[in-house]
């Protein structure tokens, strides 16, 4: 088993390049020439699907950051296959910079409106996946105190996968807007929660056996 803390330093650097690199895609856009305060407003004024995009997708990020900050707080070490799911993961961060430009540049297209949702719903199913992997056989890699957690971290991994889906879904009519969908976050993750809780209360009480071979 492999201490966490390089992989989450590794993690949280190529966030922060990804949200860096979403500024990009408003310095490439040539605002061209202007001689006059007016026409520099009105230019600024034209690049309006250009600020919403980087204001939506840079919000988004730093869910999937929170959200990544929130399993790693009880992860106690990891092993190769949360190494490569927490990969996965971050091939698709990555990516968003790129898919954050094509809603700017192609949002004509089905293809340019669909795949920054898309590409989302990657990021928030194998984060999800992660944690999953993570609180199997018993929560084999988590830490004792966050075995109890294991039911509303999965409640709001699918919370943020559901609502991927929704937006990846509606988006080719949508467009951006259809990331309004994670207003819905809370509310769906405090619904699963609820229903994890009262499947857990209506089980017999058991413990959660660690694997030997693990630690």
């Amino acid at each position: 088993m492999y201490s966490t803390s390089r992989l989450e330093a590794y993690t949280d650097g190529v966030f922060a390049i990804a949200a860096t690199l979403l500024v990009l895609d408003l310095t490439t856009n040539a605002i061209g020439e202007v001689d006059s305060d007016a026409e520099l407003w009105t230019a600024l004024g034209h690049m309006w699907p250009n600020f919403l995009s980087f204001g939506v997708s840079f919000a988004l990020l730093s869910m999937l950051w929170f959200i990544h900050l929130q399993q790693f707080r009880g992860i106690a070490g990891a092993d190769a296959g949360l190494i490569w799911l927490n990969a996965a993961r971050l091939l698709f961060v990555v990516l968003i910079p790129f898919t954050t430009s094509l809603v700017s540049d192609f949002s004509d297209y089905y293809a340019g409106r669909m795949l920054l949702p898309v590409n989302f719903f990657f990021a928030a199913l194998f984060g999800h996946l992660s944690w999953r992997w993570a609180a199997a056989q018993g929560g084999h890699l988590l830490k004792p105190e966050a075995l109890a957690d294991i039911p509303a971290q999965g409640a709001g991994g699918w919370a943020a996968v559901i609502c991927g889906a929704i937006a990846a879904a509606i988006s080719p009519w949508l467009g951006s807007w259809a990331f309004c969908v994670y207003f819905l976050n809370g509310p769906l993750t405090a619904l699963l929660a609820r229903r994890s809780e009262r499947r857990v209360d209506a089980e017999p009480p058991t413990a959660w056996p660690r694997d030997p071979g693990r630690g």
